[in-house]
């Protein structure tokens, strides 16, 4: 299950809507194994298209080295459909190579009547794609809590 934040889910539908007629994508940064996102950061799309998504080299290898400096780990990885479904297609698969990572995929197109954008999340190990549920929260749980 991905649990995200309602600002971090709010910022992605908007990149998605605001990047609309083409793709928009980006991460969602949070430290390293903890699962959790919280660095919101939006990429360009270098491909500039409406049907394929692709990060700039430079602005990834600049994105991962400041991950790294920071202990954190792409949660969420995230792009927009603005014909199709939020569904990898099988480009999206053979690209996935962050396996613990949440694939977030927005849709901007009304393909199921239920409005005009789809928010699903799935998780794409080896090829094989899992949809998970996601959970909405206004903050999380301070982990000083513990459980209950």
């Amino acid at each position: 299950m991905l649990t995200i934040t309602r600002a971090l889910y709010d910022q992605i539908v908007e990149h998605s809507r605001a990047d609309h007629p083409d793709e928009a994508c980006g991460v969602v940064a949070g430290p390293e194994g903890s699962g959790r996102p919280e660095r919101f950061i939006p990429m360009l799309n270098a491909a500039r298209s409406p049907t394929f998504y692709e990060f700039d080299s430079a602005d990834l290898l600049k994105l991962y080295r400041d991950m790294d400096d920071r202990d954190e780990e792409p949660v969420v990885v995230y792009h927009s459909h603005t014909a199709t479904e939020a569904y990898p297609s099988r480009t999206d698969i053979s690209y996935a190579n962050e396996p613990q990572a949440h694939y977030v995929l927005v849709s901007t197109a009304d393909t199921d009547g239920a409005g005009p954008f789809q928010f699903r999340s799935f998780t794409i190990v080896e090829g094989v794609v899992t949809e998970e549920e996601v959970k909405v929260v206004e903050a999380y749980q301070a982990e000083a809590d513990g459980p209950g």
